[in-house]
């Protein structure tokens, strides 16, 4: 059984979803104007993993039978006074989808939509890796504000091989991007 309220809010998540993932790729942008490619690349990674939680999103909405609703986004940030603030408004970020992530699953729950409840414990487990990953790169990132190829040492020492694929992760809409 579908909730329509569940299903009006997870339409509204494939829009912050995709926003994410274009503040994320003006944060990478940012760094590769700075000539620091292991932040960029992190953050370019970042992106695409965002895209695919929308994928991800729309994917199930399609399965379920449901309408699925492409959003707009705004325009992301892209001017920041140091090297910390990007990460900084990533953190914040992950926060906040969390608290979507979470607000999501309670909607699943109390609409007594079992599917789609169970749909959002991929993601629950996804927004504790995410928090503490940024927790972690924004503590480096002040700690090193002076001495950034310090964080890039960091990040290719900490980041190297991390990408992996998960199997238990939600289908994609349109296959494997």
């Amino acid at each position: 059984m579908t909730d329509s309220a569940f299903i009006a809010k997870l339409n509204e998540q494939v829009a912050y979803e995709f926003g994410a993932s274009q503040q994320y790729i003006a944060i990478a942008v940012h760094y590769q104007d700075q000539t620091l490619p292991q932040l960029a690349a992190l953050f370019f990674e970042q992106a695409v993993e965002e895209r695919n939680h929308a994928m991800m999103m729309i994917g199930y909405l399609l399965d379920a039978g449901e309408k699925v609703t492409v959003p707009g986004v705004s325009a992301p940030q892209t001017e920041f006074d140091d090297i910390a603030a990007p990460i900084a408004l990533a953190l914040a970020q992950e926060r906040r989808v969390t608290a979507q992530i979470s607000a999501l699953t309670g909607a699943a729950r109390d609409g007594g939509d079992y599917a789609g409840e169970q749909f959002m414990q991929w993601f629950i487990k996804e927004q504790v890796e995410e928090v503490s990953k940024m927790s972690s790169l924004l503590d480096v990132a002040n700690r090193l504000k002076d001495n950034p190829m310090d964080i890039e040492t960091w990040i290719a020492r900490e980041e190297s091989g991390a990408s992996t694929i998960d199997p238990t992760a939600p289908a994609a809409a349109g296959g494997a991007l």
